[in-house]
């Protein structure tokens, strides 16, 4: 499948006024389907202050197959698998995907889920009974 897509999104993003949450770029030059996220934590949230690097990678079927998504930054979020960086998060799955997604509201939900964890299906237990507590 052609990237035509990604192409798209990528375009899009070079002439986009710069959203001060998110800076979305390829992570080389030479490979349109490995990008890189940087996010500002989410105001009001113990993430505030942090700066967090997501890692994207995305199948040949996108969009009509979700991004892998994961923080490169260490995360203790009782969605986020501490060791690996792997994100729990409906819209990854891909029975709840859909291509109306784009790589910027991908981006978008997982500072949503740092504002509001996912309590009851925690890849983190320990952060998930924090939570709970």
């Amino acid at each position: 499948m052609r990237p035509n897509r990604l192409l798209k999104e990528y375009g899009e993003l070079r002439v986009a006024a710069r959203d001060p949450d998110i800076c979305l770029n390829l992570s080389s030059e030479g490979d349109i389907f490995e990008w890189r996220a940087v996010l500002q934590g989410p105001h009001g949230t113990p993430y505030e202050s942090g700066t967090f690097e997501l890692h994207i990678n995305c199948p040949q079927a996108y969009p009509l197959a979700p991004p892998k998504v994961r923080f490169i930054t260490p995360v203790f979020h009782p969605n986020v698998m501490f060791k690996t960086g792997g994100i729990c998060l409906d819209i990854l799955k891909p029975e709840a995907w859909t291509p109306a997604w784009t790589l910027t509201s991908v981006c978008r939900a997982v500072l949503a889920l740092l504002s509001e964890a996912q309590h009851d299906s925690p890849l983190n237990c320990d952060a998930g009974n924090l939570l709970r507590a």
